[in-house]
């Protein structure tokens, strides 16, 4: 513990010789790297408001902006994530760290790389509007994207834990159904595992525990995430959608299967919250409320 937190004090001063920390944005569903009304306008803005401006790699998943955008639909979760790995262990800006930004489904994914690859390390992992405990509903469709949303749900009406639409449909990797836990537990080939609810795998608490801090946004008028308490890890009580069960009472917690108990006693995991639609945050709450984190 003594060395890690050695670590952190270098970096700090490295940072505070150099600038800013980079840092790392993932988007979500139906959107890309590079567009310029969302991550493009989140890019401007922390080179605004963070001076100098830090070094930002906005995570393209495919060959082009096309592909990025199609594959938050139909790559397989964990080849996103495999991707996503070797596309930041080959950024040598970041080798001595970075702050991460994940934007709805990029969010997990994040948390999916803090767990999986350690290295580069990862600072700060700020998670807006992801969903941590999984969905229950695809109530509405983002963007533009309504043909391939109708298409969707058609798919996670069929069979959303069969094994081909397991493997080929990003939304039912992070499905869990609380009338079928088991069925989810054993099939889900993505939250399942990065949850420690299939098998416990030590790495992934270890390389969690090594951020510096969690921070989760959840929207309290998100009409996209069902339930939106999943923002904040929480979820459906199992058989009883009417029932929402807390971070703090979950057996993820009980069972401190991925350190957020630790975190959470050492003040090291931020609630935060935005009164707005999913995603839906001003630039001067973005300015307020998490800036800050990329800053140090």
């Amino acid at each position: 513990m003594l060395f890690i937190v050695g670590i952190i004090i270098c970096f700090t001063h490295i940072f505070a010789i150099l600038g800013s920390p980079p840092i790392v944005l993932w988007h979500g569903m139906g959107d890309s790297c590079c567009n310029p009304l969302s991550l493009g306008s989140i890019i401007k803005l922390i080179e605004k408001e963070i001076t100098p401006a830090p070094y930002v790699h906005s995570l393209r998943i495919g060959a082009n902006v096309e592909e990025d955008t199609t594959n938050g639909f139909f790559m397989n979760a964990n080849h996103q994530i495999d991707y996503a790995c070797k596309l930041l262990n080959a950024d040598k800006n970041l080798t001595n760290g970075y702050h991460a930004v994940g934007f709805s489904q990029g969010g997990q994914f994040l948390r999916a790389i803090a767990q999986r690859c350690p290295n580069p390390p990862m600072l700060n992992l700020i998670s807006i509007g992801g969903q941590h405990q999984g969905v229950f509903g695809f109530p509405r469709c983002p963007g533009d994207n309504v043909t391939i949303c109708n298409y969707i749900r058609e798919l996670l009406r069929f069979g959303v834990y069969e094994s081909v639409i397991q493997d080929h449909l990003v939304q039912a990797e992070y499905w869990q159904d609380p009338h079928q836990e088991a069925t989810y537990r054993r099939v889900s080939v993505f939250l399942a595992d990065i949850n420690q609810e299939r098998t416990f795998n030590p790495d992934y608490k270890t390389n969690f525990l090594k951020i510096r801090n969690l921070v989760l946004v959840k929207f309290l008028r998100d009409t996209m995430v069902d339930p939106h308490e999943s923002e904040h890890f929480g979820f459906y009580a199992e058989n009883n959608t009417a029932k929402i069960v807390p971070l703090r009472e979950s057996t993820l917690y009980a069972n401190d299967l991925l350190g957020l108990k630790i975190m959470d006693q050492q003040s090291r995991i931020k609630f935060l919250e935005s009164d707005t639609d999913h995603l839906r945050f001003t630039d001067q709450w973005f300015i307020d409320n998490i800036i800050p984190f990329l800053k140090d």
